[in-house]
């Protein structure tokens, strides 16, 4: 097939829902990055709470999502997508612009009503409503309005839009704080979403069903957990790899609490964020290409050992721009990792139940937000403000790393996961 040809492919491979469905998760990517990357400062600098508080609360918000998008499944194909949709985007402008107005002069009244820290904590499990609706919306719409023949490529654009929405959020809140404040970083991200929700309802038809492909009901998908709970070797491989999430998350929990607190109070975290995404969008293609003869677990097992080395150089050299090169190689971890986990995923599931463990599979993703928080905000204290020793922090964050790296190898060497039951195919 010559270039002219699979061009015109593609071009006729996709319906338009295809592209309303990922452009708004580009700026919903974008809304929630921008929102994360300020988080942990806004909390501790411009709301009050410890640093141990800061990080717990910033853990949730990253947190929680990967838990409730086990159900937005079901629900958004009960209610459809289009509505679906819609309803994310509206829940999510009201709670970004509530979380950048807690501080707000019309708010006292809710203040002095509320203890603050119960008032965040309810203003922070918002965007998980929304998010968890969004998630199985953009991939189910990516799956049914995307001819066959095209729907690898389709799931690249996915992907790479979520990328750009994760490095251009971190970057517009930079300079959203630098130029206006940093409770308008989150009214940028209300903003951002509250406009994609007119292009839901003007834009976006409701693609075509496939039998073979719907949604569990709510019903099933609570049943699914059962599912997993009966299967030791699976839940047992989710636990380990919550590791790799707790070491990771450090990146938007402890880091910018550290950067202003230790290393130059001035300094432009959110900037300083953008370097993960792009060097995911740069440098993905060739570290797929490099590793492609890897077997999947091992190049988990790789990614999970670089993302926690990369810590060390922070600790060994404490400065703003050995930040900069921890999250380079804590990104190429990511890289390294990320292709393979969901093929590692699909080996262990018994044949037959791929679809129900690969929900699953972003089960370790919020476990290790939600520890992450607590001992990203808990080491921060203690080695920051008992000890006064704050990089020593990121030798224990290493050390998780390593030892889940230890895990996983162990794991793989007695258990053989994944032997004798190849995925099915179709």
């Amino acid at each position: 097939m010559s270039f002219a040809q699979r061009l015109q492919e593609i071009r006729e491979g996709f319906q338009p829902a295809f592209w309303v469905a990922n452009i708004t998760e580009l700026f919903e990517r974008l809304s929630y990055y921008a929102a994360f990357a300020s988080l942990a400062n806004y909390l501790h600098e411009k709301l009050n709470f410890p640093t141990s508080q800061a990080g717990t609360l910033t853990g949730l918000f990253g947190g929680l999502v990967w838990f409730l998008a086990i159900f937005g499944g079901a629900l958004a194909d009960r209610l459809g997508f289009r509505r679906a949709l819609s309803l994310a985007y509206a829940i999510l402008s009201c709670a970004y612009f509530l979380l950048g107005s807690i501080s707000a002069s019309w708010m006292g009244p809710v203040r002095e009503a509320v203890p603050l820290l119960w008032l965040v904590v309810f203003v922070l499990m918002l965007p998980a409503l929304g998010i968890a609706l969004v998630k199985p919306c953009v991939v189910g719409t990516t799956a049914r309005a995307s001819s066959e023949n095209v729907r690898s490529i389709g799931y690249s654009i996915y992907y790479t839009l979520v990328n750009i929405g994760g490095a251009a959020g971190p970057y517009l809140a930079s300079w959203v704080h630098r130029h206006l404040s940093v409770e308008n970083v989150f009214r940028l991200s209300a903003l951002s979403v509250f406009l994609m929700f007119f292009a839901v309802l003007l834009f976006f038809k409701e693609p075509g069903r496939s039998g073979a492909g719907q949604t569990a009901s709510l019903g099933q998908a609570v049943r699914n957990f059962w599912t997993v709970m009966t299967n030791p070797k699976f839940m047992l491989f989710l636990l380990i790899f919550s590791g790799y999430w707790i070491v990771f998350w450090q990146e938007f929990i402890a880091l910018p609490l550290y950067i202003h607190g230790y290393l130059d109070p001035k300094a432009d975290v959110e900037l300083i964020l953008v370097t993960d995404a792009a060097s995911v969008i740069a440098l993905q293609v060739l570290v797929s290409y490099l590793t492609r003869k890897i077997p999947s677990f091992q190049a988990i097992t790789l990614g999970t050992l670089i993302s926690a080395v990369s810590w060390v150089i922070l600790a060994s050299h404490p400065a703003v721009w050995t930040a900069v090169v921890s999250l380079i190689v804590l990104a190429l971890g990511e890289m390294t990792q990320s292709p393979r986990y969901y093929e590692y995923i699909s080996r262990l599931a018994p044949p037959g139940q791929q679809g129900t463990y690969m929900g699953f599979a972003f089960l370790p993703i919020g476990i290790g937000s939600l520890v992450g928080g607590w001992l990203g905000g808990h080491l921060t204290h203690y080695y920051g403000e008992v000890l006064r020793r704050p990089h020593q922090m990121w030798y224990v964050v290493t050390a998780i790393g390593i030892a889940t790296t230890l895990l996983m190898w162990t794991y793989n060497l007695i258990l053989k996961p994944g032997e004798g039951s190849p995925p099915t195919t179709s």
